[in-house]
């Protein structure tokens, strides 16, 4: 054979793989279900090993395994050394593999509740799930969740696989109850194609073969019913040309290759694009022509959904990071707006409190973002709704989100890549949730919001400031009830007012008695009622005040709330410093004495968290430090800070 001959088979060989169908999923369920031992039986029965791995295997299998003399095929997959030691799965694992017909990406994710977050990440881009069901142990409450979360992410098809029927000595009986009580669970997820098979990883009973175990079962094979599966975006193929929701292209970056080039950037989430069309940028509506695609592959004619594209245009318009291009005339825009409701998946160990401010991150746009309230929490056993005021670690509920600025998005079944964000933390920075939105809110609380805009006045908060020779500020007293708030804050007023400076006293009783009097001392009435004194506050800035705020403000994030309102410099966080001892010995008002006998609930330091400054402006000992010595400090503090002049 010429060599020529050869470099064409090549050729034609890898242009035949190039062009196989690619089948992207997930496997998961409930802890030592079996998942990683599962695939790495896929790999090994299917002959994707090479015997170098497979020699590590069975050489790590003597220090790490749990299968006797057998190679632990799981092995093959859990890679950290804290998955080995305990044998359980942490982080999502991608694998690759192909058959003759088909290219496959699985992702093998964690069962523990602890890491339901990762499942969610592998399963945010999978085609298929297979969930993994132990023989002895039947559907479990992870197993649900799993279930729940998969249906939520846009998973239509799933193979649920029965395994360790080794360990019940291969039971049809115990194989038929459990299919039977999973296809009932499922009945209102809306897979629209789910598989029950009977396998043994371990032994690779059903998993590329009809197992001789099991004659009573005529259904495929694992691997037959992973090939029978529909490639595609979320269950469903996609094609160059098709998609009834247009084309949608979130711009990621802005490309100067040179002085002369400008081509905007970024991965289309929907629809099809081609040289001379007449597209659109959202938010700003402005209109241009497609002059050049530029993808992977060089310069080209038309780009696709999942591509990768820089888009020239006919003229210079303004378009940025967060922008989203859309083509002219093809029907309904994606929504602009402030508003939307969205299924929520917690991922933290901190509860989600209605008012809070988060960020959001949405394709390539980030804004600040907060849970106006909760419709519903899911609840995964029997899959009805119920009320609920919050979100713990792991929990699902559908909420609806108020953003600091409109928008682009689209409901997430229609054009997931605009339509899922993650929720990040402002003061950790990490991530905490995800969400799916399923409904944009329009009308007077939605888009017609965005015309209410700032009006700024002639005179602003500097000049206002200067005429009372101070620069405008907030001065904010946290600490333990008992601490000394209301009585430095007080001192310092009466200091302030001797010396001809202009100030006001935001004190928490006092506000209690009017603007928030219809709150209460839950951690959501917590966070409403410092989000109302932070509004209050910056408007009395405004004004040019100095302003005193005593609040015990028991949440770091709220604080921070009011901070993010301020201008660079403006808010001061005074930690007002004393033990739980002292603030309790103290008691001026009795109220450490009634939480202790349960008279009073929610109360900070007793029965409710309070999160002292990480790193406040001044700190405040009153155990050390006498009132007098208090406002000397303060004095000090705000005479060097050119707040007063």
């Amino acid at each position: 054979m010429t060599n020529a001959v050869m470099n064409t088979d090549i050729e034609s060989i890898l242009t035949a793989h190039a062009n196989k169908d690619l089948l992207r999923l997930i496997t998961c369920g409930s802890v030592d279900d079996g998942k990683s031992t599962l695939i790495g039986r896929l790999l090994f029965d299917s002959k994707q090993i090479f015997e170098d791995q497979l020699a590590s295997v069975q050489r790590d299998s003597k220090k790490w395994g749990t299968t006797g003399d057998q190679a632990d095929l799981a092995l093959l997959v859990d890679g950290l050394q804290s998955e080995r030691e305990q044998g359980i799965t942490i982080d999502v694992a991608y694998r690759f593999f192909s058959t003759p017909t088909r290219k496959y990406i699985i992702a093998d994710t964690p069962g523990h509740e602890q890491y339901t977050r990762n499942m969610a990440t592998g399963a945010s881009t999978a085609d298929l799930a297979i969930i993994l069901i132990d023989a002895r142990k039947g559907v479990q409450a992870q197993t649900q969740r799993h279930s729940f979360i998969a249906s939520l992410l846009g998973i239509r098809q799933v193979v649920v696989a029965v395994n360790k029927m080794d360990l019940v000595k291969y039971d049809q009986t115990v194989f038929l109850d459990i299919e039977a009580a999973y296809q009932e669970f499922a009945k209102g997820l809306g897979f629209q194609s789910i598989s029950v098979l009977p396998v043994s990883a371990l032994e690779g009973d059903g998993i590329l073969h009809a197992s001789s175990h099991m004659p009573w079962f005529t259904g495929p094979t694992l691997m037959d019913a992973l090939e029978g599966a529909t490639p595609g975006s979320m269950g469903h193929p996609v094609q160059a040309g098709e998609n009834d929701h247009g084309f949608r292209l979130p711009i990621q970056y802005v490309n100067r290759l040179s002085s002369d080039f400008r081509g905007f950037s970024g991965t289309v989430a929907s629809g099809t694009l081609s040289v001379g069309d007449q597209i659109q940028i959202l938010p700003s509506m402005r209109e241009s022509e497609v002059t050049g695609l530029i993808t992977q592959s060089g310069e080209a004619d038309t780009a696709v959904t999942g591509e990768a594209v820089t888009v020239t245009l006919a003229t210079e318009i303004d378009i940025s990071r967060g922008d989203v291009m859309v083509r002219t005339g093809q029907g309904q825009s994606p929504h602009t707006l402030d508003a939307f409701e969205a299924d929520v998946v917690w991922m933290s160990d901190q509860r989600l409190i209605t008012g809070r401010q988060y960020d959001i991150k949405l394709a390539s746009q980030t804004v600040g973002a907060s849970v106006e309230s909760l419709a519903f929490q899911y609840d995964i056993n029997t899959l009805d709704t119920q009320p609920s005021e919050t979100l713990a670690l792991n929990d699902i509920g559908r909420a609806r989100w108020r953003l600091a600025r409109p928008i682009v998005f689209e409901r997430y079944e229609a054009v997931p890549a605009l339509g899922s964000f993650v929720i990040i933390d402002r003061v950790s920075n990490l991530t905490v949730g995800a969400g799916m939105i399923s409904a944009p809110i329009t009308g007077i609380l939605g888009d017609q919001a965005t015309n209410v805009v700032w009006h700024e006045h002639r005179i602003s908060k500097v000049k206002r400031a200067e005429q009372k020779s101070q620069r405008p500020a907030i001065l904010w007293f946290t600490g333990l009830s008992g601490a000394g708030k209301s009585s430095v804050a007080n001192a310092l007023e009466l200091a302030l007012y001797q010396r001809g400076h202009h100030s006001y006293l935001l004190d928490g009783d006092n506000v209690r008695h009017g603007l928030n009097r219809d709150l209460g001392f839950s951690d959501e009435d917590r966070v409403e009622n410092i989000r109302r004194i932070g509004e209050v506050a910056k408007l009395m800035a405004d004004s040019g005040l100095v302003v005193l705020s005593a609040f015990i403000s028991p949440f770091r994030t709220d604080r921070d709330m009011v901070r993010a309102l301020m201008d660079e410099g403006e808010f001061i966080e005074i930690y007002v410093k004393a033990s739980l001892e002292t603030c309790e010995s103290r008691d001026p008002k009795g109220l450490y004495k009634k939480a202790r006998s349960g008279e009073i609930k929610h109360f900070t330091g007793i029965d409710s968290p309070y999160e002292p400054p990480s790193a406040p402006e001044l700190v405040l000992d009153t155990e050390k430090l006498s009132i007098e010595a208090c406002v000397d400090e303060l004095i000090r503090f705000l005479k060097g800070a050119d707040i007063l002049r």
